[in-house]
This record gives C-alpha cells, sequence and structure tokens, in this order.
C-alpha cells in the first residue's frame, strides 16, 4: 500500500474506469476514464478543457452502485505528447448516503494495497 504523502485532506485511489460528466446545465453526457479518486474529488483523462471553477455533473460507477456528485474543476493539465488532458474535480455536492459508499470503497481498496 502506498499512499502520497501531501497536502490531500482524503486518501486518494487509483481508479482507472469508464465516467460519464456533464457540464452543468447542459443536456448531453461525455465519456472519460477516471485517474483517481477520494471522497474529496477525482482527477480523470479526456480531451476536453475546462476552465477552473467550472461544475460538472458525474455518474461513477463503482462495484454495484452509480454515484452521481456535482464537482467543480480545480485544475486542468496537458498530457505530454497527445491531445488528451488530466482534470482535477472538488466535489462540491455529495449526498451522505454516497459519501459513505465511497468512503467505505477506498478504505477496502486501501486494505487490499490499490492507495496511490
Amino acid at each position: 500500500m502506498f499512499v502520497h504523502n501531501n497536502k490531500r485532506t482524503f486518501p486518494r485511489i487509483a481508479q482507472r474506469s469508464p465516467l460519464r460528466y456533464q457540464k452543468r446545465g447542459m443536456p448531453d453526457f461525455s465519456h472519460a476514464i477516471s485517474d483517481n479518486i477520494s471522497v474529496g474529488g477525482l482527477s480523470f483523462i479526456d480531451e476536453s478543457f475546462f476552465p477552473t471553477e467550472t461544475l460538472l455533473m458525474f455518474e461513477i460507477n463503482l462495484l454495484s452502485r452509480v454515484l452521481h456528485p456535482a464537482g467543480r474543476v480545480a485544475w486542468s493539465q496537458a498530457l505530454p505528447h497527445c491531445a488528451r488532458r488530466r482534470t482535477g474535480i472538488e466535489f462540491v455536492e455529495l449526498n451522505q448516503s454516497e459519501k459513505n459508499y465511497l468512503t467505505d470503497y477506498i478504505s477496502m481498496q486501501l486494505n487490499h494495497g490499490r492507495g496511490i
């Protein structure tokens, strides 16, 4: 198990799986690949650029449950040698039931050595 010793408030785990997102107020969903996740947010990789503070709605599949948090773009970074970006999200809306589920999921993954 390896957990970054940095300024993060919540433990973060590697979580590379498909997710869907939409810009708040827009009808269409886009698809991306998550990079990592914590109770406080996530990062994902795709080709879109979003200015900081942009609000996005997510559908994240974790085991047998789909979570629907809303988050704001905290940062965006171009990946070298390609047109894709890694975007960091801070969750601003996550209901208590989903927060509890995500906390338990991350704890389970950390206990199995998947932390980053």
